[in-house]
């Protein structure tokens, strides 16, 4: 990456994305964000970076993927009785004050970011607080209010972006933004995923090509429980890649959810920080290679509040950035003190780094492991759609 050094990149960032709270012991607490920005900002990723503050999308603009009847019900549902619909009022998305505001921040942000680069001020951008990738047309779904990935993505078609594509590497299906975009051939949407036999929302099957005249474009590769780095590295690298020089995009969105991690509390496979750092870092390579460098990048998932989130997005800060932070990097004193104060009993690591090895065996053909026929099925769904041969490791 040293010959790609330079790249102008945004950050996005404003203390009131914490106002997304979906209160008391929900998993989604934006404590995560704070931690991650105050980590980051100890480690000096963000030294003399000049944070972009984000202003609430217009209703316009969210209308791009939801229905106005939604967002009514969401403007009501603080003041509302329990019997709200849509969605709202479950353990998951429960209903909480200024609700609407707070989305609506969210969406701002990814739509800031976007703008950022459409204007050519940045060839990357990135907002954490966005990737909110399940919200659907008409309902909240899975902590998710308004869906920011597909706003941003809809805002950029029309910026005359004409191909891009969207890399999900969330635990969950990014089962919203493929939905929004399953009939149009311009949007390639990539989900890595846990298999949906057993995890929450139980889609993003291999199957699930996209709709009439956009078959090929909505990509499945449904990983069993207990992946780790290097299968989910050797996975990605034998479908990922291939589908993203085919299809050509202009511009890479990627969901960078961390749920993913061996800890998270709401999941089974078991990467660990150091493979959360390989991903990004490929995802940059892949976004120079494919895409001329442009580059959006949006959080997600990740419910290990302390222990992952932090470290993670603080890799993905520094790579969109061109700041890498070496994994042995000791995590500095101050913020060690301000996360004791949070939760006193809670043992922090030491380093930004798991320990963990991020090397991998390149898929040749074989099909040897649960991982392996993940990757064989989704290579003969998708890849004769692309002119690709699935069972060629050189495609």
């Amino acid at each position: 990456m040293d010959a790609d050094r330079g790249r102008k990149a945004a950050v996005v960032w404003d203390e009131s994305f914490l106002g997304y709270d979906l209160g008391g012991d929900h998993p989604l607490n934006p404590v995560r964000l704070d931690l991650t920005v105050r980590l980051a900002t100890s480690l000096g990723v963000l030294d003399g970076v000049d944070l972009i503050p984000a202003e609430a999308a217009a209703e316009s603009e969210i209308e791009r993927v939801h229905e106005p009847s939604y967002l009514n019900a969401v403007r009501a549902a603080p003041l509302a009785g329990w019997d709200v619909g849509h969605g709202l009022g479950t353990a998951d998305n429960p209903v909480f004050d200024r609700m609407h505001e707070a989305s609506a921040l969210v969406v701002g942000g990814s739509l800031t970011a976007a703008r950022k680069i459409a204007s050519g001020e940045a060839d990357r951008a990135v907002n954490i607080a966005g990737g909110l990738h399940h919200a659907m047309r008409d309902h909240a779904a899975g902590f998710c209010v308004y869906n920011d990935c597909a706003v941003a993505i809809s805002w950029l078609l029309d910026q005359g972006f004409e191909r891009i594509a969207y890399v999900d590497t969330d635990v969950h299906h990014g089962d919203g933004v493929q939905a929004a975009f399953y009939d149009d051939p311009r949007v390639l949407t990539v989900s890595l995923h846990q298999n949906p036999l057993s995890l929450w929302p139980g889609t993003g099957r291999p199957a699930e090509l996209g709709g009439p005249g956009a078959e090929g474009t909505s990509v499945n590769l449904a990983l069993p429980p207990g992946t780790g780095d290097a299968a989910w590295l050797r996975a990605f690298e034998a479908t990922v890649p291939a589908l993203l020089r085919a299809f050509r995009p202009q511009l890479l969105v990627t969901q960078c959810g961390v749920d993913t991690h061996r800890e998270d509390p709401l999941a089974d496979l078991a990467l660990t920080v150091d493979g959360h750092r390989a991903v990004y870092r490929r995802l940059r390579d892949l976004a120079v290679e494919v895409a001329g460098g442009k580059w959006l990048a949006l959080g997600g998932g990740g419910y290990e509040l302390l222990r992952v989130v932090p470290r993670s997005w603080t890799h993905l800060l520094a790579t969109v950035l061109d700041r890498d932070v070496e994994p042995n990097a000791p995590l500095p004193a101050d913020w060690v003190a301000h996360a004791s104060r949070l939760a006193p009993n809670r043992p922090l690591p030491s380093s930004m780094s798991d320990g963990s090895g991020t090397g991998f065996t390149p898929w040749g053909g074989e099909v040897d492991t649960p991982v392996d026929v993940a990757v064989r099925d989704t290579r003969r769904a998708l890849f004769p759609l692309h002119g690709l041969d699935p069972d060629d490791p050189r495609d």
